[in-house]
């Protein structure tokens, strides 16, 4: 979902260089519906439309309606479905939803806004979009939201909370890394997998759904050509020196929330002095990586440790300090 919304406000950020645009986005549905609260669509005078409200079943009506000049209003919610307008295609099972059109002008102030919107959805930012009807939407950037889009309504005042999902990069794929993956697209994370080893991915390719996103590519590379944003979390699971050092050398210079790396604490403390030693890495550098990689809680198995690594970068996520919590980490350490 995240990445069709950013190629939505993308492409509205190029049209609207050129012309008016509408922005519209589902606030809710009602009974069956095809897309979910937060949906976006964005629409140009000339019929040319990104995105969907609801697969297909409304779009033409809406689309026919802006042609003839309606929802000129700076903001309005329109009902679709029972209770509203009828279109020519029903939402199934008397299904409605209902959708905010913001009527974007094209000007400087509009693009602006656009963007804001576009560095929220990337995971640059996080923002609290409010609209009170029939007015312009005012965007207000905020330090932390611990949850992607969220929608509150109260009559004509309404506040989208917009920020990407947290992102995993994995650096290498492996059995644990299969496991890790699995997890956090469950936990709502959007997840990228690097690793230049074509035969490994090859081997772990069914056990990776589609959703996740795979890069042949050494993952060290990729970060030092894309970076990372602060929402991120990097993890490197080969238990190669050469995928995992340099990762690790990499990662430090991004303003990723987490990294950490698979390894016991002898493996681990050879690998700091090795990220020293030839590396160069300073002690708050070294500092900023988590090996042994994951909770205390005893795993032996590929899919323990995972929950381990991952129970750990929910609690870094959420701000939970595990480090202040009394336990016998000789006996409960992970044997990642």
């Amino acid at each position: 979902m995240l990445r069709e919304d950013v190629s939505v406000i993308s492409q509205a950020v190029v049209w609207i260089k050129e012309g008016p645009i509408w922005l519209c986005t589902v606030l809710n549905t009602y009974g069956s519906s095809p897309r979910s609260p937060g949906s976006l669509l964005v629409a140009r005078s000339d019929g040319q439309y990104s995105g969907s409200l609801s697969g297909g079943c409304i779009e033409e009506d809406f689309i026919q309606r802006i042609k003839q000049t309606e929802y000129t209003d700076s903001s309005q919610v329109v009902r679709y479905g029972r209770g509203g307008i009828e279109a020519k295609v029903n939402l199934p099972c008397e299904g409605s939803l209902d959708v905010l059109i913001e009527y974007l002008p094209n000007n400087e102030k509009s693009l602006n806004y656009l963007i804001e919107i576009q560095n929220a959805l990337l995971g640059y930012s996080a923002i609290i979009k409010k609209v009170t009807l029939p007015q312009p939407g005012v965007i207000n950037t905020v330090k932390d939201i611990e949850f992607s889009t969220q929608i509150e309504r109260d009559g004509h005042d309404i506040q989208l909370y917009i920020a990407a999902p947290p992102k995993l990069i994995i650096a290498g794929i492996s059995t644990v890394g299969a496991y890790c993956a699995n997890f956090a697209l469950t936990l709502g994370f959007e997840v990228i997998i690097c690793d230049h080893r074509n035969d490994e991915l090859s081997r772990f390719s069914q056990q990776i759904p589609s959703q996740i996103e795979t890069i042949p590519v050494f993952p060290a590379r990729y970060l030092e050509e894309k970076g990372c944003s602060p929402n991120s979390a990097i993890v490197s699971l080969t238990h190669d020196p050469r995928i995992d050092d340099l990762t690790l050398m990499e990662a430090v210079n991004t303003d990723a929330f987490y990294i950490g790396a698979m390894g016991s604490v002898r493996t681990s403390a050879r690998r700091r002095e090795r990220l020293v030693e030839t590396g160069g890495m300073s002690v708050d550098e070294i500092k900023r990586i988590h090996a042994p990689i994951g909770i205390p809680i005893g795993s032996k198995t590929p899919p323990e440790i995972a929950l381990a690594i991952m129970a750990d970068i929910v609690a870094y996520k959420n701000g939970v300090n595990l480090s202040n919590q009394v336990c016998d980490k000789k006996k409960l350490m992970t044997t990642a």
